[in-house]
């Protein structure tokens, strides 16, 4: 059974009956966001990041987006700008086909 099958199916009415909420007022999964710290491994060995990347990818089913550092920290060896993770978010049918 899918995720969102088993969210609608059976996950929404126990939040509804156990908050006591209509069926409505219930929260919807509008995205799935998947991310991968790689932090001082990245920042030593920028081809490791790449290994990560098309592993997450064979695992999502799509391809990630490389996150960058926002400040530069000293003390960690780090610049601005420099590669330390990789995301992917999912919408609709796609985040929500997860066996």
């Amino acid at each position: 059974m899918a995720l969102y099958e088993k969210y609608k199916n059976e996950i929404r009415k126990k939040l509804a009956e156990e908050l006591n909420l209509n069926i409505m007022e219930v929260p919807r999964i509008e995205k799935i966001v998947v991310h991968v710290g790689w932090g001082k491994e990245a920042v030593e060995d920028p081809k490791s990041l790449e290994i990560v990347a098309q592993d997450l990818a064979l695992i999502i089913g799509q391809k990630p987006v490389i996150t960058r550092a926002r400040k530069s920290v000293a003390q960690f060896k780090l610049r601005k700008g420099t590669p330390i993770g990789l995301k992917v978010t999912l919408r609709k049918k796609k985040g929500l086909r997860f066996p």
